[in-house]
């Protein structure tokens, strides 16, 4: 048995790590003998492993004491003015003297340091006891006394420095357990949270390549062949993929995602098999195989922890970690400080990649097999636009698309026999799809970039991020074998090669991320502090191995936390909600995850038909691209919806229905996505079936679109909702009060509405438009007035109509 002592010298440029191996001898004594293994630091980083975190308590984060919010100090309502009636009435100018005397004494402040409280908490606590003694009608019947004998010079006013003490602890409650907080917030030791793991002898393979060198195939053909294995990826569409692998390879596997769950097991128990989101990855359960996809992804800002978590944490006898040569040093000193050895299988990439010598400069210039690479949808809406001037239908696959459209629209580019032949796409394609491309081209090489201090810049893409796109050009197998790679500007095209010829930052720490134990004793501690405030707290507390691991950004965290904020849950519940995986750029999604926390704050069920009053089901497909941005919104928020009833199934009890109707509405966005060009010419021509792009008091068109809603359609209308349609008189005769309108838009341009009016005048009486102005105008003014009343158009589009309908020559 080899046993191993790391001794670390952490000032060195280059850090080395020497290891001490013991062998037994024949007498029972111990050699040791020494290697070496280098790992490479940041030149400028000379801090020592152990330290609180830097890097986010400067993201405005001034001292960490500052961080602690005075908690308000109440009166005891069963205190009785016995302090008076002994003593007599206190007389306050007086008082206020002696508490400014007391305040400003030196003596007094460093006693008051040496307790803990800085010039910060001490001007915070002196404000708060010196309202208290003042207002208060009747204080304390000791310290009552106190302040009678201090005014009477009997004693000094130092002598009220214990109350003072007392009531500091009461408005900061830290300063009774701040070593306490400090032994939660402890993170050095990451491998130790994790005993199961640390009690069996781990084998780990690391597979490390280039995109399309076969690592991940390797992986998964042993995760196949064993008798139990877990599949752990970045994204749902991965875990699917591998999903509907193995159960098309006869074994069955589960799908465990964020907003879903496929049992193959009719009885609903969990297989020997399962592919899941990294996230969602099982540590209670043994394996005999896990793979971790895409490891490099554990230096990310926002998700890193969760390949931390599985990388130490998941109990399986062999775990085959799938990505970058960049991470390998890293992967290697984690196992280093876990005792478990390292195995790393090199591969090269299957295809040839080469790069154009000439940008591409016109997008006439594009061929079958292309696929342009934009970073932001501005681009991606111009390109289409450009693209379908000049006859070339494109399918369009960026982030916020719901996995199935992204499916669908890969399927239409990769099928050979469809019409559409050119990729128009952001970063979304690096990782997930499986796209047959020819030559990728960089519509620009820069982006919106997260960088390390929390704050977000236009730069210049990464090595790591140009090699993950760039090697999606040339698909072993397919027609595209060989790769081509070039760039829109002819500028931008050296810069590309200097990125594609350098190999991947090395990748130097691991994400971690407080877990709901650590933040739950916090709030034992804290009990006033809000959630929000006692991450900040935690960050600002934390020490950890600063070589090895880095807190991950938690402000979507904190975002979610100081929306539900005022909203009375239990700390696991508002915890789990803020967990959420929330895309906070989107007001629509922020208002409905709102109200679901303040739904099920209430104790009301978040029902199908809850859920639908809200989003406005049935959905109609988009006129413009704000139309198809909300209902990715609308999308978002099913997802959402999924997610929490897997975690509060009894709250969120409609997931089936949910489901299907998110599967119509797949349906609906792919055909906007289809159509992406014509929405963009509605947009600029100001045509929308949404409300909210009327020019007229938002209020009033939305009270309207409500009254319209309730004419038009109730819940027991939907047969989705298992309801039989109903039969009454009322609903036939909404159908037949809307026959004649229900193609109009919500809110045509006047132009688009009055033909819309014409035709529907045409089809009720052709015989009284024709030949009678006077019923005409009748006509007309009865359904510009039902327009009006069902939000589709304004009062001033009502007039110009009225105005319009009514001259001579029409």
């Amino acid at each position: 048995m080899q046993t191993c002592v790391r001794i670390v010298h952490h000032r060195l440029p280059v850090r080395t790590v020497f290891l001490l191996r013991s062998e037994p001898l024949t007498d029972g004594r111990t050699l040791f003998h020494s290697g070496s293994v280098k790992f490479r630091r940041k030149k400028e980083d000379n801090k020592g492993p152990i330290r609180s975190l830097p890097s986010q308590q400067n993201q405005g984060f001034k001292d960490p004491l500052t961080l602690f919010k005075p908690v308000a100090v109440k009166p005891n309502p069963d205190d009785i003015n016995f302090g008076e009636e002994l003593s007599g009435k206190l007389n306050k100018a007086a008082l206020l003297k002696e508490l400014n005397l007391f305040y400003t004494n030196k003596e007094v402040k460093l006693l008051a340091k040496e307790h803990g409280l800085d010039d910060y908490l001490y001007n915070q606590v002196y404000s708060s006891f010196r309202r208290f003694c003042l207002d208060v009608k009747h204080l304390p019947t000791d310290l009552h006394i106190l302040f009678s004998d201090i005014l009477q010079g009997v004693v000094h006013n130092h002598d009220m420095f214990p109350y003072f003490l007392t009531h500091a602890k009461k408005v900061f409650p830290h300063l009774d357990c701040m070593d306490e907080l400090k032994l939660i917030s402890d993170l050095t030791n990451p491998p130790n949270w994790y005993p199961e793991a640390r009690a069996m002898n781990r084998k780990i393979i690391f597979h490390a390549g280039p995109t399309n060198s076969g690592k991940t195939y390797h992986a998964l053909e042993r995760f196949l062949s064993a008798k139990s294995g877990i599949y752990c990826g970045p994204l749902k569409l991965l875990a699917v993929e591998v999903f509907n692998k193995s159960n098309l390879r006869g074994i069955p596997c589960d799908l465990v995602t964020g907003e879903e769950r496929r049992m193959m097991n009719e009885e609903g128990e969990p297989g020997s098999h399962v592919a899941c989101t990294v996230e969602m990855s099982n540590l209670a359960q043994p394996y005999e195989v896990a793979v971790i996809d895409e490891i490099q992804v554990i230096k990310d800002y926002q998700r890193g922890w969760a390949w931390t978590r599985a990388l130490l944490g998941i109990q399986a006898e062999e775990i085959h970690v799938c990505g970058e040569q960049a991470a390998i040093d890293l992967v290697r000193e984690m196992m280093i400080s876990t005792g478990e050895e390292v195995e790393v299988r090199k591969y090269k990439r299957l295809t040839e990649l080469k790069i154009e010598e000439r940008s591409l400069g016109n997008l006439s210039k594009t061929q079958p097999g292309d696929c342009i690479v934009c970073f932001n949808k501005n681009d991606i809406y111009s390109v289409s636009r450009e693209l379908e001037k000049l006859g070339k239908e494109v399918a369009v696959i960026y982030g916020s698309l719901p996995p199935n459209t992204k499916l669908a629209m890969a399927t239409k580019f990769n099928d050979p026999d469809d019409s559409c032949k050119i990729l128009v796409a952001t970063d979304a394609i690096g990782m997930g799809l499986n796209l047959n491309i020819r030559r990728i081209i960089f519509y620009s090489i820069n982006k919106i970039q997260l960088m390390e201090n929390g704050e977000k810049e236009v730069a210049l893409i990464s090595v790591s991020q140009a090699l993950q796109i760039a090697g999606r050009a040339g698909r072993f197998g397919t027609q595209w074998e060989t790769g081509y790679v070039t760039t829109f500007k002819q500028e931008e095209l050296s810069p590309l090669k200097n990125l594609l010829a350098k190999s991947p930052e090395e990748i130097l720490q691991a994400g971690l991320h407080p877990t709901f134990d650590q933040l739950e004793m916090y709030a034992y501690h804290l009990p006033a502090a809000s959630l929000s405030n006692l991450v900040d707290i935690f960050i600002s507390l934390s020490t950890l191995d600063d070589s090895l691991y880095a807190l991950c950004h938690l402000d979507d965290f904190k975002f979610l936390a100081d929306i539900i904020e005022h909203i009375r849950l239990p700390l696991k519940a508002k915890y789990t909600f803020c967990c959420a995986p929330i895309n906070r750029k989107m007001p629509f999604v922020n208002t409905m995850f709102l109200k679901m926390a303040r739904q099920f704050s209430r104790g009301e069920l978040i029902s199908f038909d809850w859920l639908c009053t809200q989003v406005g089901w049935p959905f109609s497909p988009p006129d413009t691209i704000l139309d198809l941005v909300h209902l990715e919104s609308i999308h978002d928020v099913f997802d959402i919806y999924l997610w929490l009833s897997y975690r509060f199934s009894d709250m969120f009890p409609d997931i089936e229905i949910v489901r299907e109707v998110q599967t119509e509405l797949d349906s609906v966005i792919e055909e906007g996505v289809r159509n992406l060009v014509y929405l963009l010419k509605n947009q600029e021509n100001h045509f929308s079936n949404r409300t909210t792009d009327l020019d007229e008091d938002s209020f009033e068109v939305k009270s309207r679109q409500s009254n319209k809603y309730k004419n038009r359609w109730t819940h027991d209308d939907a047969q989705l909702a298992g309801n039989k349609p109903r039969s009454d008189t009322s609903l036939s005769n909404n159908l037949e009060h809307n026959q004649d309108i229900q193609h109009v838009p919500d809110s045509s341009p006047v132009s688009e509405t009055r033909e819309i009016i014409n035709k529907a005048m045409v089809a009720q009486d052709q015989s009284i438009i024709s030949n009678d102005a006077k019923l005409k105008r009748r006509k007309v003014g009865r359904l510009i007035k039902r327009l009006m009343e069902e939000g589709v158009i304004t009062k001033d589009m009502a007039k110009q109509l009225k105005q319009d309908s009514w001259r001579p020559d029409n």
